[in-house]
């Protein structure tokens, strides 16, 4: 059974930074890839930050590489969201993702399993 727990989320100013976590079950590193997602309001939900398992760079959303960076501590079974220089556009519910299926780390419905959310405020 996996489960994925976000946490970490919260108000910031404009320019500051942010970790967002992701407390996931041991199961969850069964998965091929895991990342995180975001969804504002109005708008459809985007990747921003994909790691596969097995090995690799992690991959970004062009809006923000240089500013976010995703990593894993497999000890600890937990995925992280470091956020810098944020931005009011940065606004929205971030999600912890997994997926078994291979293919692009980009597209929201090949996820199967998804936390709960964590709300991420910049103004």
């Amino acid at each position: 059974h996996v489960q994925l727990v976000e946490s970490g989320g919260g108000s910031v100013q404009v320019g500051g930074s942010m970790r967002l976590t992701c407390a996931a079950s041991p199961m969850a590193y069964r998965s091929q890839c895991m990342g995180w997602f975001r969804q504002a309001p109005g708008k459809e939900r985007e990747a921003v930050a994909g790691v596969f398992l097995a090995g690799g760079s992690p991959r970004y959303a062009d809006s923000v590489k240089g500013r976010f960076t995703i990593s894993q501590d497999n000890a600890k079974n937990t995925l992280y969201l470091q956020m810098n220089s944020l931005r009011p556009e940065d606004t929205a519910v971030y999600y912890c993702a997994a997926k078994r299926t291979i293919g692009t780390w980009l597209r929201a419905s090949d996820y199967t399993y998804w936390g709960p959310g964590t709300q991420v405020t910049v103004s």
